[in-house]
């Protein structure tokens, strides 16, 4: 399970504006609009399908893009913190059993298992909460198998018996 960069294509709309291609957050695309304004701190509002950052007039002159990126990693890390919880903990229940620990973290892939603890890249939450719970179980299933045996594929069919869409989905991204 590879994450992708999307490359970003900024657009001045205003003289004090700035739009980005869609942003996903939980399987629905979000415009992005920056917006420049005399203030001190930078703000990030979603609402519309629109993700609305404010910056200090003082941002103009500086790269965009880094700005941009910087405030939607964050974001996927918020949201990362609550979604990610809320799959473990369903996933917990439901399998009666949990990692030793679990961690969010930037990594090479959406998700890993190694030595009983769970890892998982804070980007999954541009994915649905169906396809979260899919990485999250996949995770899960490695504490008891630690390759893709029928075992392991049982097992994810026993939890989520159409496993297949959700790989289907992450395997055409």
């Amino acid at each position: 399970m590879n994450t992708t960069k999307r490359k970003i294509n900024l657009k001045t709309t205003a003289n004090t504006n700035i739009e980005r291609h869609p942003v996903p957050i939980l399987g629905v695309d979000y415009r992005v609009k920056i917006i420049y304004k005399n203030t001190k701190i930078t703000e990030l509002n979603l609402e519309n399908k629109t993700i609305k950052i404010s910056l200090p007039n003082q941002y103009k002159k500086i790269d965009n893009q880094e700005i941009l990126d910087l405030a939607i990693n964050k974001m996927y890390e918020q949201i990362a913190k609550v979604e990610i919880e809320r799959a473990m903990e369903k996933t917990r229940i439901m399998l009666k059993f949990a990692p030793e620990e679990y961690e969010i973290k930037r990594i090479k892939t959406l998700g890993i298992c190694k030595d009983k603890k769970i890892t998982l890249h804070p980007e999954i939450v541009k994915y649905s909460r169906k396809v979260i719970d899919y990485i999250v179980l996949h995770q899960y299933c490695h504490l008891k198998y630690k390759k893709h045996t029928k075992e392991f594929f049982k097992m994810l069919e026993k939890y989520l018996p159409d496993y297949k869409e959700c790989e289907e989905i992450l395997l055409n991204i």
